[in-house]
């Protein structure tokens, strides 16, 4: 499967409870300020980015009136002071993984990733240690838990869509495309239009290989380095390389 994991289509496949909505919604949030901040424009239509993570929201079930309420506070100037930062390291048994963060204090998110590393049996690195493993690229998540979506079909929605490639994998269909403002939610527009259920789209970060884990310690520590990651404020997206197939 190119792309994520067993661990990642179970979180797209049950979608997000109501106690994370919140915690989601807080995140992509943030995403959405910082966005409009760097491209002057709270219009979908003239800001791409802000167009897939209003894509992404929608996604997550949020709600459109909370969506539009934040648009208007964006729109109105509110202040915010977050800055995008990644770490890199490598977890236990050497998983490399990629943290994507926004935060408005860098020394307590740098000191809370070491934290959460070291307390998991991995390590944090430098920057570009683990990086080259992985390739940036949109991906459109689209459900397929009954196995319904015949290959031949879909190819040639995944064509009229501007999609590059997909992969057809437990219960999940990953559609890939580029990475430009924009794109990951035009094809993902398209194939709701056509009919499918869309699970979530956003530029996401691939391995080019996997490690597998047979150390049970180690398949407990890399569980709980994921949720400790995934649980904190300051943290959009983890990446990682681990087939837990």
């Amino acid at each position: 499967m190119a792309g994520h994991s067993k661990w990642n289509n179970i979180k797209r496949k049950k979608g997000v409870k109501d106690t994370a909505r919140a915690k989601v919604f807080t995140k992509i949030s943030r995403e959405i300020l910082v966005c409009i901040r760097e491209n002057g424009s709270a219009d979908p239509a003239v800001n791409g980015r802000l167009k897939d993570l209003i894509s992404k929201a929608k996604s997550n079930n949020i709600p459109g009136d909370n969506i539009d309420r934040l648009l208007k506070k964006a729109a109105g100037g509110e202040k915010n002071d977050y800055d995008f930062c990644v770490y890199e390291g490598y977890g236990p048994g050497g998983i490399a993984v990629i943290v994507d963060c926004l935060t408005d204090n860098r020394n307590r998110t740098a000191g809370e990733m070491r934290h959460f590393f070291s307390k998991c049996g991995g390590n944090l690195g430098t920057s570009g240690c683990v990086a080259f493993m992985f390739e940036e690229k949109g991906v459109v998540a689209v459900d397929n838990e009954e196995d319904y979506i015949g290959e031949d079909e879909f190819a040639e929605r995944v064509i009229e869509s501007g999609a590059h490639d997909y992969s057809f994998d437990d219960g999940v269909i990953e559609v890939y495309t580029d990475t430009a403002a924009g794109a990951v939610t035009a094809v993902s527009e398209a194939l709701e239009q056509a009919g499918y259920k869309i699970l979530s789209a956003q530029n996401e970060k691939l391995p080019s290989t996997y490690s597998e884990l047979t150390d049970e310690e180690h398949i407990k520590k890399m569980t709980q380095l994921l949720d400790l990651l995934e649980d904190n404020d300051d943290v959009q997206n983890v990446w990682h390389n681990w087939n837990d197939l």
